[in-house]
């Protein structure tokens, strides 16, 4: 089982971001998380293609970035050519989500998809073999800092299961609450990259927590 690390900037200084993408560089991070959000598919705005772009020019690990975005499929090739590795949407965004899955692998990209706290495992039965990662929200998805939700832990060892049961390599990564004790728990229900934000850049050495994160 692999224990990777996604440091969401969201939760950075952005009078500082240059500063936060050196630390993530410099750390045992494997990922740089973005969420995107647009104020209509989630309740807040964060930041789009241009701040993806800027980051890109000095980051050494994969951009990881995460659409939470009404019609997804208008943006796919920019946010690549931007810089984005994997791309996420959310399956609750994509009418047609195989053509959507599609669209990410045609521009090179590994492809995810996000669930929503409410929406069950049982969805991805069809889609699963295809995705490269699934991202389970552990928090309603908008805003940082929110508190865990306890039955992502279910959720993750359901996932494993049909991750086992169709024989693929798909990661499970998570989103939201992350800290040292539900960090812990989440890598040991089975998932793959843990997601954090605020517990990472709130600490008085990031990139020690993000150390600790991996051991945990």
């Amino acid at each position: 089982m692999k224990r990777l690390i996604a440091p969401s900037i969201l939760s950075a200084d952005f009078n500082n971001l240059g500063n936060a993408i050196e630390m993530i560089n410099q750390s045992e991070a494997d990922y740089i998380h973005f969420d995107v959000m647009d104020g209509v598919f989630v309740p807040n705005i964060s930041f789009g293609i241009p701040v993806i772009e800027h980051v890109n020019k000095i980051a050494t690990k994969p951009l990881d970035v995460h659409l939470m975005i009404v019609e997804p499929d208008k943006f796919i090739e920019q946010f690549v050519k931007a810089g984005a590795a994997i791309i996420t949407v959310h399956y609750e965004a994509c009418v047609h989500l195989h053509r959507t899955v599609q669209i990410i692998k045609s521009y090179g990209a590994k492809a995810s998809v996000c669930l929503n706290p409410h929406t069950p495992i049982s969805l991805l039965e069809d889609i699963i073999s295809d995705l490269d990662m699934v991202l389970l929200m552990s928090v309603n998805p908008g805003f940082g800092g929110q508190a865990f939700i306890e039955n992502t832990y279910k959720k993750v060892k359901q996932l494993k299961a049909l991750i086992k049961k169709k024989n693929t390599e798909c990661l499970i990564e998570v989103d939201g609450g992350v800290n040292i004790e539900t960090g812990k728990q989440l890598f040991d229900a089975g998932a793959d990259v843990l997601v954090a934000g605020s517990f990472i850049f709130n600490s008085e050495n990031p990139s020690d927590t993000i150390a600790k994160l991996k051991l945990v």
